[in-house]
């Protein structure tokens, strides 16, 4: 494996606490992420169902977990695409019964082709059958999921079965993050600081974005990173401005910013971290000040994120701080503040997007659409300003383990002051 993976100890938890949720009588069935096509022959690399490895971790297409709660306790079996010979030549073996059993602490391990049977033997006797349905409020799926197709198929051979969806329960779950997620969020994140630390170095002036995504590619992926956590944003110029920018085509002019919304994946979790920085190595005064505003905003944020607030108050109060920075650098008047000076909407044509989102096997991971901040929850702290008509976009984030006397800035190694970001670039 590329990485290290979690103890089964970690995923036996999760399942139990799982069973816990379920009534009795129930059954879980759920399955992982399709491989899907691009052209011709090809296809993506299988990105896992994150409640499927949050589970299990299993890392490998046509997994099926199936549960059955009891009174008692609960019955457990995995199922593994069977490797053979020729899968072992052509595309390198696969999990044994064994690995699997060691990876997941799941005992009862067994091949795809009983998935039937199975189904025959254990639907007809269950009171209700979870499975899973994307409910992220931010989620479209044009393409039909394996689980939804999956779900379709066992609604027509067993009608009369009752359905529900398991997610919300797991999301609850992973809202608060246990140990051992956050040791490999803090690997996600080391990867992260010191491959953008070499960055530093080898911007300059007439660099292809393109080329600054390419050397962030091979330096995380060289420290064990699988890949870049989300499509990296490296956007120059006046695409400092363009929030989700992902061209990545132009070149990066002298006197200009670049800002680089950039994470890795290590077994599974990610990082989501944003730095902007001057191409020459040397902010202009007004690059600067809007700079220094940004990050009076994120040390704000990080200040009031805090066990107990409302997640939308939290967003609330960061937006009337913006107001303030915004006002400093000329761009709004206390007058237009004052209009609503509980909530300012002239904040939004310049700062117009939410400060944080849950962190974790997501990048936008799940939870609560407005939780109250709770320990063990780990949020991104990412506030901006963009002034479209001076070319200027700045934004700033880290990721925030909440605490429960103190919070740990799991980015808090990364170079973020004005004056190291200019001492670095010097070299």
């Amino acid at each position: 494996m590329r990485y290290e993976p979690l103890p089964s100890s970690f995923y036996s938890g999760n399942r139990k606490e799982l069973a816990s949720r379920l009534p009795v009588g129930s059954m879980l069935i759920l399955h992982a992420n399709d491989v899907f096509p691009t052209n011709a022959d090809g296809t993506f690399a299988l990105h896992q169902n994150a409640n499927l490895f949050y589970l299990t971790g299993i890392d490998q297409e046509e997994s099926v977990l199936i549960m059955t709660i009891r009174a008692d306790g609960w019955d457990e079996i995995l199922l593994l695409r069977e490797t053979n010979e020729q899968i072992a030549i052509w595309e390198g073996a696969r999990l044994s019964q064994q690995q699997a059993r060691e990876l997941s602490g799941i005992q009862d391990v067994r091949w795809t082709k009983e998935y039937d049977s199975l189904l025959d033997r254990l639907v007809p006797t269950a009171g209700m059958v979870f499975v899973e349905a994307n409910q992220h409020p931010r989620c479209t799926c044009p393409v039909e999921t394996r689980n939804a197709r999956m779900t379709k198929e066992l609604k027509e051979k067993f009608p009369d079965v009752v359905l529900k969806n398991v997610y919300e329960i797991l999301s609850l779950m992973r809202q608060i993050k246990k140990p051992e997620e956050i040791e490999a969020l803090k690997k996600a994140c080391e990867i992260t600081n010191e491959g953008f630390r070499a960055l530093l170095g080898f911007i300059r002036p007439g660099l292809g974005e393109w080329q600054i995504e390419g050397f962030l590619s091979n330096e995380f992926i060289g420290r064990g990173a699988r890949k870049f956590s989300f499509l990296p944003i490296i956007a120059s110029g006046k695409d400092t401005c363009v929030l989700h920018y992902i061209q990545n085509s132009k070149r990066c002019e002298d006197g200009a910013l670049v800002l680089m919304d950039i994470g890795t994946e290590y077994g599974n979790y990610n990082s989501d971290m944003t730095r902007t920085v001057p191409v020459n190595g040397k902010f202009t005064p007004r690059q600067r000040a809007v700079y220094e505003s940004v990050l009076n905003m994120m040390t704000y944020a990080k200040s009031i994120l805090r066990p107990g607030i409302l997640k939308s108050e939290y967003e609330r109060l960061v937006r009337v701080f913006a107001a303030g920075e915004l006002v400093k650098l000329g761009l709004i008047t206390p007058a237009q503040v004052a209009e609503n000076p509980a909530d300012p909407p002239i904040v939004r044509k310049y700062y117009m997007h939410g400060c944080s989102h849950f962190l974790g096997l997501d990048v936008h991971d799940v939870g609560e659409s407005n939780p109250v901040v709770l320990p063990g929850m780990v949020f991104t702290v990412e506030p901006g300003i963009y002034i479209a008509e001076e070319s200027i976009g700045i934004r700033l984030e880290n990721d925030i383990l909440i605490g429960e006397t103190e919070n740990t800035d799991l980015l808090g190694d990364v170079p973020l002051l004005p004056d190291d970001i200019e001492r670095l670039m010097a070299r």
